[in-house]
């Protein structure tokens, strides 16, 4: 699996993941990586709006 570099990459990369768990029949061994991989997935779009948020506040008062 890659290094994700940016939101965008693992937001696409996650509703990809989402999509085919939604909409196909998964071997169990298979969910279980594909779950690890969202997780993660999710992990790093929550830290990099969390740093933009932060970035953002601190320009904000900057004003």
């Amino acid at each position: 699996m890659n290094e994700i570099k940016t939101y965008q990459d693992a937001f696409e990369e996650l509703q990809i993941l989402v999509h085919k768990m939604e909409n196909a029949e998964i071997p169990v061994d298979e969910l279980a990586k594909m779950t690890k991989r969202a997780t993660l997935l999710i992990t790093i779009c929550k830290k990099k709006l969390l740093e933009t948020e932060e970035e953002v506040k601190t320009l904000l008062e900057k004003l």
